[in-house]
């Protein structure tokens, strides 16, 4: 997988934006919010899990655009997803994610860039059509993941140099993955109710910003998590929701062994035993569509513990701020 910029990622929303604006725009039958927005790996769904929808507004050939940012107390994150529909039965994305590090108290200004390729295919059921049924619609879809941690300014902690692209070499994590899941969404049109759930098979860290896997063995190997979504429709215009994302614990044990490793008092101090500790993502948010080719979303994000013993915070909450275009 190629290396592209923000710049590009920018210039790929601007043109897709022009590309749609300059179409027709014809009534696709699609109805505002119930296709999700652009998630942080460039999918159609919540804001950190996938959905079974499409999530452009075309039946025949659709695309959207997003732009997100994350804000917690010890890291910034900025997302950027680019998704073409096609026939209201395949999803094509890109997706870019940069996480700002600068914060930690040994990795300087380090920052970690990753890209991902998504496809999804919905393989039964439709989340309208089907509304009045109990048959949701399900989709399967694949994400290539690249992680591209930067050498950055590297800091001495003792006698060991580190930085965020050895470190990971250190804990035996992978900077490639690839993720399988399905999901099945479940629209409930007369009571305004739409529900999801998704498996997803993996093995990466913190969605694959530390990499993939570990060195130490049986938590090396990818396995299926649960995440569940709930959106409930105030108005064809505003919605409210909720997410709940498993996630993989791959790194305590490295992250133990690593500390362990570290010469002296001073490493014992500031790494402890379980500062790679991954906890499961949360959020609240609330949706607003004021025109039905625009979607802003605000939620509330709880991502437990991200590196805790190198931070201010034990535990990471925060903003998240997502605008979409789709057509």
């Amino acid at each position: 997988m190629q290396r592209f910029s923000s710049k590009l990622a920018l210039g790929a929303i601007a043109a897709a934006t022009l590309l749609a604006t300059g179409a027709a725009q014809a009534d696709t039958g699609k109805l505002s919010l119930t296709g999700g927005i652009t998630s942080i790996d460039g999918a159609a769904g919540g804001g950190i899990t996938p959905w079974a929808t499409i999530g452009t507004m075309g039946n025949e050939l659709g695309v959207s655009a997003a732009y997100s940012t994350l804000t917690t107390q010890d890291y910034g994150l900025r997302t950027y997803g680019l998704a073409v529909g096609i026939n209201n039965r395949a999803e094509l994305s890109i997706g870019r994610q940069e996480l700002d590090i600068g914060k930690l108290a040994f990795l300087g200004g380090n920052s970690i860039g990753m890209n991902v390729v998504g496809a999804k295919i919905r393989v039964a059921g439709e989340a309208i059509l089907d509304s009045d049924n109990l048959i949701p619609q399900v989709s399967v879809g694949v994400m290539v993941k690249q992680t591209m941690p930067t050498n950055g300014p590297t800091q001495t902690l003792d006698t060991v140099d580190l930085n965020a692209k050895n470190v990971l070499n250190l804990l035996g994590a992978k900077t490639e993955g690839t993720e399988y899941y399905v999901s099945a969404t479940k629209l409930l049109l007369n009571k305004g109710l739409l529900l999801n759930g998704t498996l997803r098979y993996t093995n990466a860290n913190q969605n694959g910003l530390l990499g993939f896997g570990a060195g130490n063995g049986s938590n090396n190997e990818a396995r299926l998590y649960p995440e569940f979504s709930a959106a409930y429709l105030l108005s064809p215009k505003l919605a409210i929701g909720a997410e709940y994302r498993f996630k993989p614990n791959n790194l305590q044990n490295s992250g133990r062994a690593l500390a362990a490793a570290l010469p002296g008092n001073r490493a014992a101090g500031a790494l402890g035993g379980d500062f790679l500790r991954e906890d499961d993502w949360k959020d609240i948010f609330i949706a607003y569509t004021p025109s039905k080719n625009v979607t802003l979303t605000l939620a509330y994000v709880d991502l437990g513990n991200v590196v805790s013993s190198l931070t201010s915070s034990k535990t990471q909450q925060g903003t998240f701020l997502s605008a979409q275009v789709a057509f």
